[in-house]
Formats: structure tokens, sequence, C-alpha cells
């Protein structure tokens, strides 16, 4: 799927620094380096970061679906830390399980490696 950069980056995805891996209908994969300004007090990727990184996937994931000509707004968001991370790149796969009209649900897994970092759920709003 091509889609011009403007509209599958935004300043704060830039910011954290994120990565558009892939993008299919209903589907994306954004990954996220772990930089010194991304560590908590613990030294570890920041929660805060995981769950932008999250939001940004499922986003993408939500407009690759209904179209980039439309917006669409997160209602909730539901996540899972399962393990922390050191070191390294995540990846988020985000994938719609429902394309509604007017809602869009959505799941993602943040994996490093073979190892599931954590795992989200949310309900996007089609504007």
């Amino acid at each position: 799927m091509e889609i011009p950069a403007g509209l599958t980056e935004s300043a704060f995805s830039q910011l954290l620094g994120c990565r558009l891996q892939r993008l299919e209908v209903g589907e994306a994969d954004v990954a996220l380096e772990l930089t010194p300004p991304l560590r908590n007090r613990g030294q570890k990727l920041h929660g805060g970061a995981i769950f932008s990184l999250v939001d940004i996937a499922m986003g993408l994931a939500c407009s690759s679906t209904h179209g980039f000509d439309q917006q669409s707004a997160t209602i909730e968001c539901k996540i899972n830390y399962i393990r922390a991370v050191a070191e390294g790149e995540v990846l988020c796969r985000a994938k719609v399980i429902h394309p509604g009209r007017r809602t869009l649900v959505v799941e993602a897994d943040v994996i490093q490696g073979d190892k599931l970092v954590a795992k989200a759920q949310g309900t996007f709003a089609v504007l």
C-alpha cells in the first residue's frame, strides 16, 4: 500500500522515533527504538512510549481500513504490559478485528524478537 509519508507520520510519531514498517488494509506494523529520552526512572522503555506506539499503529490500521481521506479518533484503549524492555527495538503489530461503519475495534501486540512485551485492544470512532 503506497501512501505519502505526510499521511502516515505525525510530528508526535517523529518525536518518538516511530517508523512504519508495513501497511496493508486493516494492518500496520510500526517499530520503535529504545533511546535515552524514552527511558523511565528504572532505565526501561517507558510505558507511555509503548502506549503511544500502540495508539499510532492502531490509528494507521484504522486509516488503512476506512481510507486516509477520513479520520478516526481513539474512543478507548486498554493495554496489558507483559515484560520490560531494557534495550533494542520493539515492533507493534496492529490489526482491525471489527471494521464497522462508525467504529473500529483494533488489537495490537508489541513484540521484541519472539517475546510479547504488551497486548492492547482499542475502539476508534470514524469521524
